[in-house]
């Protein structure tokens, strides 16, 4: 279906940028609150379990395979990336990521090599990582320098559909005050270079010298996000949108909103858990714009601050309720609990209430970030929490139906992809 163009072709200038003008947006082309996941793992060596520079040997594995197209490499050699299409609810995102994450296993095992999934790994350098050969990564390397060489972090991020530019905006806007719960939900990087951080997410502190990182500003409209877009890219400053690399951003060449707060979890059923959070809380949020309701603002300062702290404590967090202006901090666990009862009855209008209370489960038994810590207490052994993370990674349950993709898949911004049509999970995963 052909994007719609809401505004003067002047706001982008002259030429067309690689990802397509803004204006030309596609929210309202498909059936709102679709979602689909993209996860970043690591290629492990199966008996050091440090990382290893294989993604081009995954790639030509994978060559003429029906989910070729959902696997990707990414800026530096030992990280491999996967994306799902688009999917109708969390059931159907949780056949997609097993059957993914089931072939990518079987196809690094055959080369000796093990798939992690968390937001850092716990020993390797970035000093020794190879940057993958593409005009984008060279140009993003050239550009950023140490700050893009040092970025060797590994994200999850859920994208969400939604029927209109504007009313994405101001979900973008009512997303801010849920940066910190999804944070600590998904922390998974508490190491960086072999040591213990103090931190649950590494990740956002390596990430946070981008330029155009951290929380998205405010736009009264898509109009005024366009119009600030449009100069970045008439300028030269940025090729395109996807040089925007904000915790949240709207998406408009897929008509998503993408949540990218979250660090790569290592539980399939965590990230499976955590994508039903924010389908259930784009809904909820654009049923509060359509009805007319005051969605909820806050300083940037504030939430913030609960960002930094999700960042430091995890689930532990201290943060502040902006919701009741409490005096007093409370745990972000408490938050998080409110918010899934809130979301209930959105999810299980959306087919996914079973994923969403996958979150309560994460509350429960603690994150990826915990985990990782306690492994690491019993015995010091760095390498064993590596090893742990690629065990839990490829631990993958039993999942049975159909899978259910649409027709376009979801990436980083250098093209959507036609999703192949496969069947239900078996010995050899499918999309």
């Amino acid at each position: 279906m052909t994007g719609k163009q809401a505004f003067p072709a002047s706001i982008t200038g002259n030429g067309s940028s690689p990802a397509g003008s803004v204006l030309d947006h596609r929210f309202g082309s498909g059936d709102p609150y679709t979602l689909g996941v993209e996860e970043e793992y690591q290629l492990l060596d199966a008996e050091t379990f440090d990382l290893v520079q294989h993604i081009e040997t995954m790639l030509a594995a994978v060559t003429g395979h029906e989910l070729e197209a959902r696997i990707n490499a990414e800026l530096m050699q030992s990280v491999l990336e996967i994306a799902t299409p688009v999917c109708r609810n969390a059931g159907d995102a949780m056949r997609w990521l097993t059957t993914l994450r089931g072939y990518v296993t079987e196809i690094a095992r055959e080369q000796n090599t093990r798939v992690g999934s968390a937001g850092t790994h716990p020993f390797s350098l970035f000093e020794r990582q190879r940057i993958t050969a593409k005009d984008r990564y060279r140009a993003l390397i050239d550009q950023l320098q140490y700050v893009a060489r040092r970025e060797l972090i590994f994200g999850m991020h859920v994208h969400v559909a939604v029927d209109d530019p504007d009313k994405a905006i101001q979900v973008v806007n009512g997303l801010l005050p849920h940066l910190a719960p999804l944070l600590a939900l998904s922390a998974s990087s508490p190491f960086w270079r072999g040591e213990p951080t103090g931190l649950a997410s590494s990740r956002q502190m390596v990430f946070s010298a981008f330029p155009r990182s951290g929380p998205p500003p405010r736009f009264r409209d898509y109009e005024d996000y366009a119009s600030v877009v449009g100069q970045l890219e008439r300028t030269g400053c940025i090729a395109d949108y996807t040089h925007i690399w904000w915790d949240i951003r709207p998406h408009p060449r897929l008509g998503t909103i993408e949540i990218r707060i979250c660090d790569a979890v290592t539980r399939v059923e965590d990230a499976v858990a955590i994508a039903a959070y924010c389908q259930a809380l784009v809904k909820q949020l654009c049923e509060a714009h359509e009805t007319g309701a005051e969605i909820p603002s806050y300083h940037r300062i504030l939430t913030s601050e609960n960002k930094w702290l999700a960042a430091r404590y995890g689930l532990e967090a201290p943060v502040m309720d902006l919701a009741t202006g409490s005096r007093n901090r409370v745990p972000v666990a408490r938050l998080i609990r409110r918010t899934v009862g809130e979301l209930r009855p959105h999810a299980r209008e959306l087919g996914s209430e079973r994923e969403l209370e996958g979150v309560l489960d994460i509350l429960g038994r603690g994150s990826s970030a915990d985990r990782q810590l306690r492994i690491y207490n019993a015995n010091r052994d760095i390498v064993e929490v590596a090893r742990e993370i690629a065990d839990a990674t490829e631990a993958l349950p039993a999942v049975s139906g159909a899978v259910h993709g649409e027709g376009s898949g979801v990436d980083d911004g250098d093209g959507v992809r036609p999703a192949p049509h496969v069947q239900p999970a078996s010995a050899k995963p499918q999309t």
